[in-house]
């Protein structure tokens, strides 16, 4: 069977090495020029890395990891701990995958790496997808008509698949903007930073964590806006994190400062949807279910529907897709969607004014935490992909 994959990020590049495993021929079909390293750190719960263990890939990626030992949530003014969580063994123990921390170029290109270049084709702009009985047509900016037996669209958070499915349908601006910027380990060898860390505070929250085998800091710092360029690539303006994270801990301020390069995007999320295919086409990852990054799931969702959509599609025959799409839409609809919203309302938790609410969520953090080994991000590690 033949499948033509819109997108070749994450999401895309693993849907196109669970097709290939379940012996279709894949086209992967991307508008950049070439793979380059944009992004910075990703996240991979144990719902995530399982799937890489499916596709081979788990050593592969754990030998550029970071393996965090411990989270720690901290107050933004001082620093105070208000409580930790375990992670290292103890994870993998308890959830039979470990917790990575990674750089996405890293997990890009592992996954890159398994795509026959033959199957790949770079520069290629898609502007309309359909499909009759038989099959279904990608039609690129050159004119050329590409013919599938399926349709996989992994086009990102502002999918044009999306809207050409569904209709009018725009990306949902959050609220909120993030700074990024990734720090060579000897910039901030002398701030006796936390290995991993969550700083909370009014409107805004800051978060960092090792890459590259410890390598680089990956720093991120996240406040509350009214509007926001979403962009990979805009640098903020010299001081301009300074400014906007004026009196927090000195820690985190001379870690912004001796940032070199400073990226500010806008975070956007999509509107949860009742469906994610019509026929022979379905939409994966960001857009199905783009999500604030505040359980650190966005990149696990992507991959745990890839895995999802192999399995539906194994010993498929070109007649049978749509009902298989359906089947994979099916079980990880509700999933991705619960996360979805569990990562908007971490957002809200995490940037409280000081002040009695401040106190009532750090209280009830505290005692989670005398009850719960695993932060609150665990509600979804044990998601598996091969239980319907």
């Amino acid at each position: 069977m033949r499948a033509i994959v819109v997108g070749a990020g994450i999401g895309g590049l693993a849907a196109a090495q669970t097709l290939r495993a379940a012996g279709h021929e894949i086209t992967l079909v991307e508008r950049t020029r070439r793979f380059t390293e944009i992004g910075a750190g990703v996240q991979l719960a144990p719902n995530a890395t399982r799937v890489l263990r499916r596709l081979d890939l788990l050593d592969t990626v754990a030998a550029r990891a970071v393996h965090p030992s411990r989270l720690s949530f901290r107050t933004w003014s001082d620093g105070t701990e208000i409580c930790g969580h375990v992670l290292g063994p103890e994870v993998e123990d308890e959830f039979g995958a470990p917790y990575l921390q990674v750089h996405r170029a890293d997990l890009h290109q592992a996954l890159a790496a398994r795509i026959p270049p033959g199957s790949v084709r770079l520069n290629t702009r898609v502007v309309g997808i359909d499909q009759d009985d038989r099959a279904a047509y990608v039609t690129t900016a050159d004119g050329e008509c590409l013919a599938a037996d399926l349709v996989v669209a992994a086009d990102g958070v502002r999918s044009a698949a999306r809207q050409w499915l569904f209709g009018a349908d725009e990306a949902v601006f959050s609220g909120t903007a993030a700074y990024r910027a990734l720090l060579p380990a000897a910039e901030v060898a002398d701030l006796d930073l936390p290995e991993y860390a969550l700083w909370l505070g009014p409107g805004r929250h800051v978060v960092h964590y090792w890459v590259r085998g410890g390598e680089l800091l990956n720093l991120v710092a996240v406040f509350t806006t009214e509007a926001a360029h979403e962009s990979w690539t805009a640098r903020a303006e010299p001081g301009e994190q300074l400014r906007e994270f004026a009196g927090w801990d000195r820690r985190v301020l001379t870690a912004l400062e001796r940032a070199g390069q400073v990226f500010r995007y806008g975070i956007n999320t999509r509107t949860p949807l009742a469906r994610w295919n019509i026929g022979r086409v379905t939409l994966l990852g960001d857009s199905a279910h783009a999500m604030v990054p505040f359980q650190a799931q966005g990149a696990a969702q992507a991959l745990m529907d890839a895995a999802v959509l192999g399995d539906c599609l194994a010993d498929t025959a070109p007649a049978e897709v749509p009902d298989a799409l359906t089947r994979y839409v099916r079980r990880r609809l509700a999933t991705a969607t619960r996360v979805q919203a569990r990562s908007a309302s971490a957002g809200d938790a995490y940037h409280l004014p000081d002040g009695p609410e401040a106190e009532a969520r750090n209280a009830g953090m505290v005692a989670y935490g005398s009850e719960n080994r695993f932060g609150p991000h665990a509600t979804a590690w044990r998601d598996d992909v091969l239980e319907e």
